[in-house]
């Protein structure tokens, strides 16, 4: 009588087999969550207009700085439908600035996403534009830029970023 009231419970019980109900319960979790994951696949136009900014992938040595300054960009596709990069201006052996940068997908549409210390949070362009070889993709709730545009050339790339009144061009080269 007394084994049919005991309540207590063991959490190593759980890991040595003597309770197999909980990590069968986790592994079905699991797999459901995955599942869920997987299934939530995009439409073929936006799955389509992602897979053909794969070009970007890799390192892109910026030509017009300063002299005694070095700058680079680099891309890697980290999953599917992400894109993860750093950007990275150097002086010598100083970072002076940098910037964590990422491409995805959410809630159906294609972002650049934009992180740097100076603002309290990433900042998401919407991308309004997509072309085999650039892209365009603005905000126009942010201060600077609104608006980033990327646009391939064989070897070379620029990135133009601008607001209404004025635009800053970067010239990159791939490595």
């Amino acid at each position: 009588m007394s084994a049919l009231y005991n309540t207590s419970f063991n959490m190593s019980d759980s890991f040595t087999g003597k309770n197999k109900t909980m990590p069968r319960t986790l592994l079905i979790l699991l797999i459901l969550y995955i599942g869920s994951v997987n299934a939530q696949q995009q439409s073929p136009e936006v799955e389509s207009k992602f897979k053909s900014l794969k070009w970007l992938e890799g390192r892109w040595e910026r030509s017009n700085v300063k002299p005694g300054m070095k700058a680079n960009e680099q891309w890697q596709v980290y999953a599917p439908y992400q894109l993860k990069g750093i950007g990275v201006m150097m002086k010598g052996e100083d970072t002076v600035f940098l910037e964590k940068i990422q491409i995805i997908i959410k809630e159906g549409n294609i972002y650049y996403v934009a992180d740097v210390k100076e603002n309290k949070a990433p900042v998401y362009f919407k991308f309004t534009s997509v072309t085999p070889h650039g892209f365009i993709c603005e905000n126009p709730e942010h201060d600077f830029p609104k608006k980033i545009v990327y646009e391939l050339n064989g070897s070379k790339l620029v990135v133009t970023i601008s607001d209404d009144s004025k635009s800053q061009n970067y010239f990159f080269i791939r490595l």
